[in-house]
């Protein structure tokens, strides 16, 4: 088994093109935290000024929402959110300059056709370990929207968050060749 690749954030499109499906990757560097609200309120602004808002260009959103500090680190808790919820506007997004998302779970294939047009790849990360995630937070500050909590735009440094590339530049999705591969096999037992 070979190791995870280190990725330094924020990752250019040539890197990115060259990680595939399945690949084990450690993250390290800015992230923007991203939820439901803060895309609502990111549409907007792209809409109302023809470019991503606090120089989002390039950089990366992570679909969570962060804990206040807890236990001497940063945040107590970062997890992913289901990415789905976010699909209405991450091709948008991914036209105007994000490079990078994490999150859980399936994507859209308006999703998957956006990282291909784009050159973007979607990161998977595990749930269920939130606590477990924040020990790879090295520092977090909002940057934008307070008022919306744990949906506020956050800048987070990651030291070796760990991920999966669930879809890659090319277009394949690590969800859909597992369904694929599990349907397959559920046949060849019949």
């Amino acid at each position: 088994m070979s190791s995870p690749t280190r990725i330094d954030l924020p990752v250019s499109r040539e890197v990115l093109a060259g990680l595939r499906v399945g690949d084990e990757v450690r993250l390290y560097g800015p992230v923007f935290t991203a939820r439901d609200a803060t895309h609502a309120k990111l549409a907007e602004s792209l809409e109302r000024d023809d470019r991503l808002p606090f120089g989002l260009e390039g950089q990366t959103l992570f679909y969570a929402g962060p804990t206040p500090p807890a236990a001497g680190r940063p945040a107590g808790a970062v997890g992913p959110t289901t990415a789905k919820r976010m699909d209405g506007t991450t091709p948008l997004l991914l036209e105007a300059g994000i490079v990078a998302t994490i999150g859980k779970g399936l994507r859209s294939a308006e999703v998957r056709e956006a990282c291909v047009r784009t050159g973007s790849v979607y990161f998977a990360a595990v749930g269920g370990a939130a606590a477990l995630l924040a020990t790879f937070v090295a520092g977090s500050e909002v940057v934008a929207w307070p008022e919306l909590g744990t949906e506020a735009l956050v800048r987070m440094q990651l030291e070796g968050l760990p991920v999966f590339v669930a879809i890659d530049t090319q277009g394949a999705d690590l969800y859909a060749d597992a369904r694929a591969a599990w349907r397959a096999q559920s046949e060849g037992e019949r």
